[in-house]
């Protein structure tokens, strides 16, 4: 094959493995033939749409058969699939799509609304509804039982973009991470040698897929491997459980709050979960009375620590030492580099603190668009900078101790204060504000923000927090609001955080 990359991985499954069942969703499985027939169709469907190399495919909605088949499909015609999160609000995807240039978008009826809002303010060639679509859209099935399957073989390298996912940044704006068909490849082959998945792996994927982890960690490696993805389109504890019993499911993704609601669902104490042989877990530390409850049923997880931009696989704890090198982020996948460093890129000793660089296959080739962003994000060209502090052991673990970014993880989210920030200020009552992570029992930490009225003026909570409602994604929405006189800053302007936490981040 003259295709090298992700889009090919179908293709060559149903040449070793036509007959097994690579996908599982609503009620439906579909083999590896299958499955190439269908992303061959639509692959076809697209390029008489006038669709080709370089051009940039977005996907909006739940976790759906059509997200990866679009996927599969961009691959194949040397196209760029954008993964866009629908937990957004309709400027930020409107962001995405502009910075993108997306020309094409396939959405689900859920988004509808949200598309319509922001519809004037985008330029897209082509529109797909996965059902029920709109004056002069696609529907996504007819499209694809119109559409013979594409026999063409485009060449796509290893070094060809794949991915356009995009990630907060300490500015404020998204910036689009471009990872190559190259980073997902390597990195699903560090996950299979360091999480050991089989043929006969059952993944459930019932995290996101927009979200880096659940495809490239669990979703990707899986069909790479031979296995079958059982998709969900939402999360429920319960259902999770009983698809766990019911299909001798074996491996999942989730963030820590995924994990807690099961152990907190009403049958946990008699599901049947001994098919499970790999937990994996990230986006946030797992909290030790998390790791006890699964234990206790013998089941261990495999922690991990990456980001949008390493594919995002950098450490991985695995479960031997899950108890051993509790509150280790692990050490580098196999054919990844991790390093924690000082300011000069010379390595710290064993209990210095520095910050994480990742080098590797996996590494993003850069941010879409934003070539002075690329070159501060990768050190010497090679290392990527974390923004993450960092210390290690005598053995080489690495435990993340700060975070220079002062990023807030809640529930697995990222949350970028400055980003919250912007938005505050555009409230017309207000001077400035700072938002930092306060604790939460579910989420792990959510926001808070410290707010400085303009002078006479009165606004309550409520208000602030409504005013964010549709502008920003609601788990970015803080959880509260403080009132102070005056923001603590450096003598260059800069928001002092530490004091910030130390004062409004209690109660």
């Amino acid at each position: 094959m003259l295709n090298q990359g992700v889009g090919s991985w179908i293709s060559r499954r149903a040449r070793r493995t036509p007959d097994r069942v690579a996908i599982m969703h609503e009620g439906r499985a579909s083999t590896y033939l299958g499955l190439h027939e269908r992303v061959s169709r639509l692959a076809g469907a697209l390029r008489g749409l006038g669709v080709g190399r370089g051009d940039r495919i977005a996907y909006l909605g739940p976790n759906h058969q059509a997200y990866l088949e679009t996927l599969f499909a961009a691959g194949t015609l040397g196209a760029v699939f954008v993964p866009l999160n629908m937990r957004l609000a309709g400027p930020e995807l409107a962001h995405h799509l502009t910075d993108s240039g997306s020309s094409v978008l396939v959405y689900a009826p859920a988004q509808a609304a949200v598309l319509a809002s922001i519809r004037t303010d985008l330029v897209l060639r082509h529109v797909v509804a996965l059902a029920e679509p709109g004056e002069g859209e696609h529907d996504y099935e007819e499209l694809l039982a119109s559409a013979a399957p594409d026999p063409a073989d485009e060449p796509v390298s290893l070094g060809d973009p794949c991915l356009i996912m995009y990630t907060s940044g300490t500015t404020g704006r998204a910036k689009g991470a471009t990872l190559t068909h190259g980073n997902i490849t390597w990195n699903a082959i560090n996950v299979l040698v360091d999480a050991d998945f089989g043929q006969d792996e059952m993944a459930l994927v019932v995290a996101p897929l927009f979200h880096t982890a659940a495809l490239n960690m669990l979703c990707l490696p899986a069909i790479l491997k031979g296995g079958t993805v059982l998709i969900e389109s939402a999360f429920d504890p319960a259902r999770a459980l009983d698809l766990i019993a019911r299909h001798r499911v074996t491996s999942m993704f989730g963030v820590p709050a995924i994990y807690d609601a099961m152990a907190g669902a009403a049958g946990w104490a008699d599901a049947d979960i001994s098919s499970l042989r790999t937990l994996l877990c990230g986006g946030a530390p797992v909290p030790e009375a998390t790791i006890r409850a699964y234990l206790a049923r013998g089941v261990t997880f495999i922690q991990g620590y990456g980001m949008t931009e390493t594919s995002p696989g950098a450490l991985l704890l695995d479960a031997a030492h899950v108890e051993s090198k509790a509150g280790s982020a692990g050490i580098p996948h196999f054919f990844t580099d991790v390093r924690v460093v000082g300011p000069d890129l010379a390595d710290t000793v064993p209990g210095e603190r520095g910050e994480i660089v990742v080098a590797g296959p996996n590494v993003m080739q850069g941010y879409w668009g934003l070539p002075e962003a690329t070159a501060a994000a990768l050190a010497d060209g090679v290392w990527l900078r974390s923004g993450d502090v960092a210390t290690t052991d005598e053995d080489g673990y690495v435990f993340v101790v700060d975070r220079i970014k002062d990023v807030i993880i809640s529930g697995g989210e990222n949350i970028y204060p400055a980003e919250v920030e912007n938005a505050i200020r555009d409230h017309p009552a207000v001077v400035e504000c700072g938002v930092i992570g306060v604790p939460d029992d579910k989420w792990g930490e959510v926001g808070r923000a410290i707010v400085v009225l303009r002078p006479g003026t009165e606004v309550a909570e409520e208000e602030i927090l409504g005013f964010l409602d549709g502008r920003l994604a609601r788990y970015k929405i803080p959880k509260s609001v403080r009132f102070t006189g005056s923001l603590p800053r450096t003598a260059t302007g800069k928001i002092l955080k530490k004091s910030l936490r130390e004062t409004h981040g209690a109660g």
